[in-house]
């Protein structure tokens, strides 16, 4: 058994080994997740895994560090009427779980089931769902809910909805927990269910439904799409490759902006980047300087902003999408002389979801993918840390489950 990884949690209690969190979690951190799990003052505070949970119907583990009695087991229930059952077949692995397992956003509630591109098929429908049939191809993304009456939620906008419901590590209207694709089985109100297009294949489609949109949003609504247009793609990872594909089926002159000079070739040669920008050779910067359009920046370590804000033009925009564990230095003087914008862009609403797969179905795009089994989650989630992965792991969870 690995020291570093995350817990599975699978229904009708068919889990690997349950790893523990030491890699993952600083000592302080882990005396806390003890205090929270097992001082009874600070146990009541948590959600009551025995209730319905209309999103998520799994069985719980601990992970050894914890190493208390096994939370009760979360039961399968009936699919509500708006409900659809799904079994997954793929789970693409995200940054964005790592970051959840450490505890780098500060919100993290454990015990946590990652995953939130989620792809499979319907295997059991609610009475009134109308959308999907048995047997259907499926996804499941970020999110899972939301109060679809606000403002934001009438302009397909449930992405920044103030009551939205991620897929994992968040409470339900219940009071139970959201868990993630991590899993076998997963349940979720088919307003959030999004069909997946015939010719868009399922392991190599799964990381569409977060690296994807998180990319082809902002480009949309930025107006990051006018062919002829040059694009810089900051960071060359899960969102960045995707990014310079989507870039190159929109028109755009793709520049990969990198830290790795040995990422050139396969930028260009594999990738279809027009250009390559080794973002540590200031010969090589100053000669880009007030070349590009537009540039969006994937990369979720801390990282200057004023040398990507010289390589725009007038007008020029930078969009943000990595998360950052610490706040980014912001130079208003160059934004000033440039009338340049920076801004950045939180994945996508159902509607536009949808929209980017079948976007992506019509122009062959898919993610760069590494497949891998459950019991290789701990050394992928430590390859993940240090960037070793193109560009994209993912469980294949069906046969995992067959072994």
């Amino acid at each position: 058994m690995s020291d570093n990884g995350v817990l599975f949690i699978m229904q009708h209690s068919r889990s690997l080994p349950s790893p523990n969190l030491k890699g993952f979690l600083p000592p302080q951190d882990q005396h806390h997740i003890l205090r929270r799990f097992f001082d009874s003052e600070t146990q009541r505070k948590w959600p009551n895994p025995q209730k319905k949970n209309t999103h998520r119907n799994l069985s719980a583990g601990l992970p050894e560090i914890l190493q208390g009695p096994s939370l009760p087991s979360i039961s399968q229930e009936e699919n509500g009427d708006e409900d659809v059952t799904i079994k997954i077949l793929y789970c693409g692995v995200c940054h964005s779980d790592l970051h959840s397992l450490k505890n780098d956003w500060g919100v993290t509630r454990y015990p946590i089931v990652p995953g939130h591109e989620i792809v499979g098929t319907v295997i059991k429908l609610g009475k009134n769902v109308s959308k999907f049939k048995m047997g259907d191809r499926v996804g499941v993304g970020v999110l899972v809910g939301s109060c679809r009456t606000c403002e934001n939620c009438q302009q397909d906008l449930e992405n920044y909805c103030p009551d939205m419901m991620f897929t994992y590590n968040s409470i339900s209207e219940d009071g139970t927990m959201t868990y993630g694709g991590y899993s076998d089985i997963v349940v979720v109100d088919q307003w959030f269910v999004l069909r997946f297009p015939d010719n868009l294949p399922l392991d190599a489609g799964a990381p569409l439904l977060c690296a994807g949109i998180t990319v082809y949003s902002p480009m949309k609504y930025y107006g990051m799409t006018e062919p002829g247009k040059h694009l810089g793609v900051a960071g060359l990872g899960g969102l960045g490759h995707v990014a310079v594909k989507l870039g190159k089926a929109f028109g755009l002159k793709v520049t990969v902006i990198s830290t790795s000079p040995n990422k050139e070739d396969e930028s260009i040669n594999k990738l279809g980047a027009d250009a390559f920008l080794v973002s540590t050779n200031p010969m090589k910067l100053k000669e880009a300087v007030g070349t590009m359009d537009y540039i969006i920046d994937t990369v979720s370590a801390v990282h200057p902003l004023l040398p990507l804000l010289a390589l725009l033009k007038l007008n020029g925009k930078l969009i943000t999408v990595g998360l950052p564990v610490k706040p980014l230095e912001l130079p208003i003087s160059s934004l000033v002389i440039g009338r340049k914008l920076v801004g950045g862009s939180n994945f996508g609403g159902i509607k536009e979801t949808q929209e980017m797969l079948d976007f992506c179905a019509e122009h062959n795009i898919t993610t760069d993918i590494e497949l891998i089994k459950m019991d290789y989650i701990n050394t992928a989630m430590k390859r993940l840390s240090k960037a070793d992965v193109k560009y994209r792991f993912v469980i294949d969870v069906a046969n995992s489950l067959s072994q």
